[in-house]
């Protein structure tokens, strides 16, 4: 029995082509396409980047929207 861990990118791999997955992960043939499995992983950072700038804008969004209610409350409280 192997001691190998198989990682979920590997389940994934095997699930969409298990002769690929086989061919790189049992025969260690290495892709052809590298140039386009760069590019895969470019839009994939770019992408994670864009989620963690849409998260903080969220959250900004929030933030201002409850001062803008707590200045209103106070503004037509007659907090003077």
């Amino acid at each position: 029995m192997s001691d190998r861990i198989i990682r979920a990118s590997e389940i994934g791999q095997y699930l969409y082509c298990a002769k690929a997955w086989y061919l790189g992960a049992i025969q260690g043939v290495k892709p052809t396409n590298v140039r386009e499995l760069e590019a895969g992983t470019w839009a994939h950072a770019r992408h994670g980047r864009a989620v963690v700038v849409a998260g903080f804008a969220q959250r900004a969004a929030f933030g201002l929207l409850l001062i803008g209610v707590a200045l209103a409350v106070f503004w037509f409280a007659g907090g003077s």
